[in-house]
């Protein structure tokens, strides 16, 4: 059963935590940025009124059980840097699908790469999930490479999957 209330996930540099209506300006800083959104298949926003709709969305699939979407801030202080989150649940295979965006200042200083094992350790406890999934487009080379470093393989569908308990991988 997913949570209602999202927990807060704390690592060494960074936390994750609930996105809130304060966070709309760094938001659009990601979801507004071309090069960030190149590998989606979303456009970049295209004003800051399209993150409160996102919000709302956010809001909305938490409740129903949907997804679960995590703000990505450092622990130090200062605004969100990225998003990731769970969703596309698939209760029998006890999997999520994982995304995730990083704002293009934050690129390069192993960020997503603490994000997505915190992701990943809430997900194999909390969530009791045992395979996590990531669409990661074939040309976005920077997130293969972080994906294989988080020990992500390529399935038979293109997906990239990672499980998260070894009686899973046997």
């Amino acid at each position: 059963m997913l949570p209602a209330v999202l927990p807060v996930l704390r690592g060494a540099a960074l936390a994750l935590r609930p996105m809130e209506d304060g966070d709309a300006a760094a938001l659009f800083a990601i979801y507004g940025d071309a090069l960030v959104m190149r590998y989606t298949d979303e456009e970049p926003f295209p004003d800051l009124a399209t993150v409160g709709v996102m919000l709302a969305s956010v809001r909305r699939l938490l409740a129903s059980g949907e997804s679960l979407e995590w703000a990505i801030v450092r622990t130090d202080g200062g605004d969100v840097i990225g998003t990731c989150g769970l969703h596309s649940f698939d209760a029998p295979a006890r999997s999520a699908q994982v995304g995730c965006l990083l704002r293009r200042s934050a690129w390069g200083h192993g960020h997503m790469y603490e994000a997505l094992r915190l992701l990943a350790t809430c997900a194999s406890g909390e969530l009791g999930l045992h395979r996590l999934l990531a669409d990661v487009d074939p040309h976005n080379e920077r997130a293969l490479r972080m994906s294989e470093r988080l020990g992500y393989r390529r399935d038979d569908g293109g997906l990239l999957g990672i499980w998260l308990d070894r009686e899973q991988r046997q």
